[in-house]
């Protein structure tokens, strides 16, 4: 019998507590193996659509529907305790490019639904280790606090109520699928954060079951700074109102590259610590060339010293990497969550703190 919803928070929770829980790894990395044509991304319920189709993952969400649970079943396989939608891009905004506005709710609603099978499939197989569906929420590909414009820095591609909306709406259909908890995820501009923070915390206002949080940023460059221009610690005092369940970064940087901001989060957040970095950084070609037990090294350390609770992997990271960070991780204690004495702090681009 699957476990209701109320169930499967308090497992989460309990889950973290034990263990350093692992994410899936990449989707797009596996859905480039599928050499999908044009007709596999439209189907037949897109078959005469005006726009091309060929690359927006989402939509095999409602067209190859076998692809998308077959890769959560694999990465569950491999030891992943939470897998995410295929809703990376889901949104109003972001899927205007290709004219599928009108489609966003089965995406998400259906994106959750299947993830939901498979992820309740597993735990009634293993129920020593229940598997949970993170609804992913990403950054859009419109800016709130940056100008497209050179020529016009107050310029603004969309408004805060257009993002609001969108995430409103993305993250209602995700809930009614049956995620676990949200992950807005490769945050680079924190003010889309914000917006989609307040749209998933508005939900309870109007009756939604509230569900965990999770806020993962993305360091662009190693500079240590996001793309909206906050340090690692100013990032978390930007979202930290959220009470989020966890907080950490992905994408951008590899493990290697990453490791020094993922330690000052671990040393300023009082809450968990997740961190799913690229394989590596791209070569010359685009492609990821860090070996799975070389991702598996690297976050097996960052384990040891104490630094994550939550781990997995981001672009170019396949199954193979998964099982290796799994294996890694597997026995080690996740961080302890530090007690920081109460202070005003507050954050622009740098973080500031004022101790009574």
């Amino acid at each position: 019998m699957a476990l209701t919803r109320s169930e499967r928070i308090a497992a989460l929770y309990k889950a973290a507590k034990d263990r350093i829980l692992v994410l899936d790894g990449s989707w797009g990395v596996m859905i480039q193996r599928e050499n999908l044509s044009e007709e596999d991304f439209r189907g037949e319920r897109f078959a005469n659509h005006s726009h091309p189709q060929k690359g927006n993952n989402d939509l095999l969400i409602l067209t190859r529907p076998d692809i998308v649970a077959g890769l959560h079943d694999v990465y569950y396989s491999v030891g992943a305790d939470i897998s995410e939608t295929n809703t990376f891009s889901s949104t109003t905004i972001a899927q205007a490019d290709y004219g599928l506005e009108d489609a966003v709710y089965d995406l998400n609603y259906e994106g959750a639904r299947i993830g939901r099978e498979v992820a309740d499939r597993w735990t009634e197989k293993e129920p020593h280790k229940p598997r949970f569906v993170a609804g992913a929420i990403g950054p859009t590909n419109r800016t709130l606090s940056l100008s497209p414009d050179v020529n016009d820095p107050g310029y603004r591609a969309v408004s805060y109520d257009e993002v609001y909306n969108a995430y409103k709406q993305q993250a209602k259909a995700l809930h009614d699928g049956g995620v676990d908890l949200f992950l807005i995820e490769t945050v680079f501009d924190t003010l889309n954060a914000k917006a989609a923070i307040k749209a998933v915390k508005d939900l309870e206002d109007e009756g939604y079951e509230p569900l965990p949080i999770w806020i993962s940023g993305t360091i662009t460059d190693r500079s240590g700074r996001t793309l909206s221009g906050q340090t690692a610690e100013a990032f978390w005092n930007s979202v930290r109102h959220a009470k989020p369940f966890a907080v950490g970064f992905n994408c951008a940087l590899g493990a290697e590259l990453m490791r020094p901001h993922i330690a000052e989060l671990s040393r300023v957040a009082d809450t968990l610590v997740s961190a799913y970095p690229n394989a590596g950084l791209p070569n010359a070609m685009g492609q990821y060339d860090e070996e799975p037990h070389e991702t598996g090294h690297f976050i097996e350390e960052w384990a040891k010293s104490g630094l994550v609770n939550i781990v997995g992997g981001c672009c170019g990271t396949t199954p193979d990497h998964i099982k290796h960070i799994a294996d890694e991780v597997a026995g080690v204690d996740p961080r302890t969550i530090p007690e920081r004495p109460v202070a005003l702090r507050l954050s622009g681009l740098e973080p500031f703190e004022l101790v009574a």
